[in-house]
């Protein structure tokens, strides 16, 4: 109790900074948002006929992305609902480089009323590092 008492910045900090660690996943969780793999994420476009919808800039996107993907830039994401409207009742796997902006998609998208949210765990990069096939 001493430490604490004679250290509380440190304290404070680590508090502070599991929190921050914290907060995404937990959103996600709370929002019914689910992490899937590569190979989930295969299954679920082609048994369940799902969406893949990457959410990185069009740059990002012509230089890489997964065949049959939908480019919804996160920045563009309000706007763009119109466009994967249709799709609301299937399987949509949101992707992005590593996944961070993909569980912020994701997120936006189920308060929207799109029931099954997954993000693709890693992104492109674990996509690419299963050497998975990449459109451009």
């Amino acid at each position: 109790m001493q430490f604490a008492a004679n250290n509380w910045y440190l304290i404070f900090g680590i508090v502070l900074m599991l929190a921050i660690l914290s907060y995404a996943p937990l959103t996600q969780l709370l929002h019914g948002v689910r992490r899937v793999s590569s190979a989930e994420a295969i299954r679920l476009l082609n048994q369940e006929k799902g969406l893949l919808v990457d959410v990185r800039e069009p740059d990002e996107y012509r230089a890489g992305h997964v065949p049959n993907a939908m480019n919804v830039p996160l920045s563009g994401l309000a706007g763009s609902l119109r466009q994967i409207e249709k799709y609301k009742s299937l399987p949509l796997i949101i992707c992005c480089r590593t996944s961070q902006r993909s569980a912020r998609a994701a997120v936006a998208l189920r308060k929207q009323g799109f029931a099954h949210v997954q993000v693709l765990a890693g992104g492109m990069l674990a996509w690419q590092g299963e050497n998975l096939p990449v459109a451009k």
